[in-house]
């Protein structure tokens, strides 16, 4: 009985000594790749340490000067003005800050102004005056086209078609 306590014992102990080395083996492996990271994260540290050095030498307010002289004939750079400066409260509203409109008000105002508009030019036609019909015609249309044309926030890329009576803009705060 004896012998195959002591063969159970021997088999414990080599599966201990496998699991063992199993452990160690793949505690290496990852302090290898934590060395890895660690060797990865310092060549960036020094690679952003050595690109901020270069920007500082490169806007250097002396380098930038020199090279506005030597190339103002080709540029033609101007001064900025303090006024064409603004601050972040005037800009418009982001796209996803903008409420959504009632677009059946602003399409029904829209068409009641053209309706007015033309009421009013067969009226001034009846009575002979094709000058004033036309004018308000034209004063119609170009109601009709303010209407529809308001400023596409900057927020919006160009080249994207979207509906002119669902483009609103934030308000300047003075």
């Amino acid at each position: 009985m004896l012998k195959t306590f002591d063969l159970v014992l021997i088999g414990v102990m080599t599966a201990t000594a496998a699991v063992t080395y199993t452990i160690k083996h793949r505690a290496e492996l990852k302090l290898e790749e934590v060395h890895r990271l660690e060797a990865e994260i310092k060549l960036e540290k020094d690679t952003i340490d050595l690109l901020k050095a270069d920007w500082a030498l490169q806007s250097q307010p002396n380098r930038l000067e020199r090279l506005v002289r030597a190339y103002n004939d080709e540029l033609k750079l101007q001064p900025t003005e303090s006024t064409a400066l603004v601050h972040a409260k005037e800009l418009p509203m982001l796209k996803s800050e903008v409420p959504v409109p009632d677009v059946t008000e602003a399409k029904a105002s829209a068409k009641g102004a053209t309706v007015a508009s033309a009421e009013s030019a067969t009226v001034a036609s009846a009575k002979g005056a094709p000058d004033t019909a036309k004018g308000e015609q034209a004063t119609a249309k170009g109601e009709q086209a303010t209407a529809k044309a308001q400023p596409i926030p900057m927020s919006a890329p160009r080249g994207e078609a979207e509906d002119a009576d669902q483009i609103e803009t934030g308000s300047v705060e003075e």
